[in-house]
C-alpha cells in the first residue's frame, strides 16, 4: 500500500513579503445537493462539526470546515485519515435525497499565503477587491489566480488558504513566491 503525499511534499518559502507553504493533507470533500433540505443540513452538520455559511462564505475549526461554493456546491474540509468515514456517513445520511458527494482530496492541493503582506500578494493575483474592508476573514471566493482557476480564504486577518487542481500545484507555488518577492509590497492595505 502507498502512503498518501501532498503534491509539494510540503514545500514552504518565506524568502520575501509574505510566507508560502503547502498545507498538510487535508481531506476535502465535494457535496453537490439542496443546501435547502433537512437532510442535507442534518448529514453537513454532523460531517463538519460547524455552522452552515452563508454565500461567500467559510467556516471553520481547526482542520474541519465548509465552504460556500455555489447555491448547491460545498467543499467539506475534515482530516485527511478520516475523509473515508466522513464520507460514507454522508453517503449512508443521503441515500435517499438527490445528492453527489465525492472525495476530491488527492485532486486538490491546499496552500497558505502568511504575514502581514498577505493581501499584497493575493491581491497581485486575483482579480477581486482585497482591501479590508470588503473581504474578511470568514469570505469566501473562487476565481482565477493568474491562470489557475482556485479558491480562497481568510482563516484570520493575515492569512489565505488557497485551493487548487493538485495538476497545478507547482505552478501555484511558483505564482505565490513570485507575487511575495523581496521588495514587490504595493503597500495598498
Amino acid at each position: 500500500m502507498s502512503n498518501a503525499v501532498s503534491a509539494m511534499h510540503g514545500a514552504t518559502w518565506s524568502d520575501g513579503i509574505a510566507d508560502i507553504a503547502e498545507a498538510p493533507l487535508q481531506g476535502m470533500i465535494t457535496l453537490r445537493a439542496d443546501m435547502k433540505d433537512k437532510a442535507v443540513k442534518k448529514a453537513i452538520a454532523a460531517a463538519t462539526k460547524v455552522e452552515m455559511p452563508g454565500p461567500g462564505q467559510a467556516n471553520g475549526v481547526g482542520d474541519r470546515g465548509l465552504c460556500w461554493m455555489s447555491p448547491d456546491e460545498f467543499l467539506l474540509l475534515c482530516p485527511y485519515d478520516t475523509v473515508a468515514a466522513d464520507l460514507a456517513r454522508i453517503q449512508t445520511a443521503l441515500a435517499k435525497t438527490h445528492a453527489l458527494a465525492v472525495n476530491v482530496s488527492d485532486a486538490r492541493a491546499l496552500f497558505r499565503v502568511s504575514g502581514p503582506a498577505a493581501r499584497d500578494v493575493m491581491a497581485k493575483l486575483a482579480p477581486v477587491d482585497l482591501s479590508p474592508a470588503v473581504f474578511q476573514p470568514g469570505m469566501f471566493r473562487r476565481t482565477r489566480l493568474a491562470q489557475v482557476a482556485a479558491a480562497f480564504w481568510m482563516p484570520n486577518a493575515d492569512t489565505f488558504q488557497i485551493v487548487c487542481f493538485r495538476s497545478h500545484a507547482q505552478y501555484m507555488f511558483d505564482l505565490l513566491k513570485t507575487a511575495a518577492r523581496k521588495g514587490s509590497k504595493v503597500g495598498a492595505f
